[in-house]
């Protein structure tokens, strides 16, 4: 797997807004964010060219404008946290994070159920 540039919570919203709308225009992504936070368009500013100088994000100039593309997966950035969060805290395996949550009381019995229901059709998917 490709390194994965750092990535703080604040610019993980930024991200979470391209993943889902790119190509996306400066003002468009300021729009967003500005919907869903108390953010300048300044921070917003400041945050983005954080990511491009990350190599999280491509900018590419469009007449007065900057276009936004990622330059990583959600899907990898997602894998490499969750990796990094099970190491952190758990030992690295996602046994004895499920068993906190069993032992804390955190998991309802509809949350046991769906997990119940995941690993059978796991098992079914790999009799195959």
């Amino acid at each position: 797997m490709k390194e994965i540039p750092q990535i703080s919570e604040a610019e993980f919203e930024v991200m979470k807004v391209i993943w889902d709308y790119e190509p996306i225009s400066t003002p468009e992504v300021v729009e967003k964010l500005s919907n869903k936070s108390d953010w300048k368009p300044n921070t917003i500013h400041t945050m983005l060219a954080r990511l491009v100088k990350k190599k999280a994000l491509h900018a590419r100039k469009d007449g007065r404008v900057y276009i936004y593309t990622s330059l990583v997966e959600k899907h990898e950035f997602v894998e490499q946290k969750s990796k990094s969060f099970l190491k952190q805290f758990f030992g690295g395996t996602i046994n004895s994070m499920v068993l906190n949550f069993i032992e804390n009381d955190q998991l309802s019995n509809e949350d046991i159920s769906e997990l119940q229901k995941i690993l059978s059709m796991r098992d079914k998917k790999g009799e195959k």
